[in-house]
């Protein structure tokens, strides 16, 4: 609120005073009504700019928020998007390497997911897709980043967290996809997903992007070995069908 001070002390001294002390006008008396009023308007004046300037900061603000919320964000599933969770995967990988502490990851992917557009549409595969993500999203710790890495594969950083414990977590998440019914305008539909798991530290992962390439090599696996399951890097069943079936070049090699 503007404030205009009215004193009869009128020394530059007292007006110096005066202002210091919050004052944003100064007149001294016997007032002169003329001047007042002048000097009313002008605060006001002022005022009416300051709010307008302070509105227009805000919605800036607001905008510039829009924008880095966007540029960060799936646009279908709300979940980080492919630049962006690459982004995180390298500060938590050198968080990580830095704290000593365990990181995993996990690429999913859903099976048999092209049937779904082919025949329903692809509002039914956008329908399936947002769900899906939501199941991730609702699985996933408060600390896990969780993004759409593109079409229908999805990944998930799971910081502090063992191998094994990655290990339980994509399973359990497997019998609850495997469970849900995706529901879209005029259908419902089922499916299942496949999951990849790999973690650091590991002998044959030296950087974040060989921890992503080894989650994508045991989700390849555990497509080419049934689907609906969940494969863990240089596990038995991995290297055993890796070999067998010169599948995925190998990360050590």
């Amino acid at each position: 609120i503007p404030i205009i001070m009215q004193t009869a002390l009128d020394s530059t001294e007292s007006k110096v005073e005066g202002l210091e002390a919050g004052a944003d006008d100064y007149i001294t008396k016997p007032i002169e009504f003329a001047e007042l009023k002048a000097r009313v308007r002008s605060m006001l004046r002022i005022k009416r700019l300051q709010e307008e300037l302070e509105e227009r900061e805000r919605q800036l603000l607001e905008a510039n928020e829009r924008l880095r919320h966007m540029s960060r964000t799936d646009g279908l599933t709300g979940l980080d998007n492919r630049r962006y969770i690459e982004q995180q995967l390298d500060m938590m990988f050198a968080h990580s390497e830095r704290l000593g502490e365990p990181l995993a990851c996990v690429m999913c992917d859903l099976d048999r997911f092209k049937s779904v557009n082919d025949e329903h549409g692809h509002h039914a595969g956008d329908a399936v897709l947002k769900q899906f993500a939501a199941i991730l999203k609702g699985e996933a710790r408060e600390i896990d980043r969780v993004g759409r890495y593109g079409g229908e594969e999805f990944v998930l950083l799971l910081p502090g967290t063992v191998l094994d414990a990655a290990v339980t977590f994509a399973e359990r998440v497997r019998k609850e996809v495997e469970g849900h019914t995706f529901v879209f305008d005029g259908g419902t539909v089922q499916r299942t997903a496949s999951f990849g798991v790999a973690g650091w530290p590991h002998p044959r992962i030296s950087n974040c992007d060989r921890v992503v390439r080894a989650a994508d090599d045991a989700l390849y696996v555990a497509k080419e070995t049934g689907r609906n399951r969940v494969v863990r890097f240089d596990s038995e069943e991995f290297n055993a069908h890796t070999l067998a079936n010169d599948g995925p070049e190998q990360l050590g090699g």
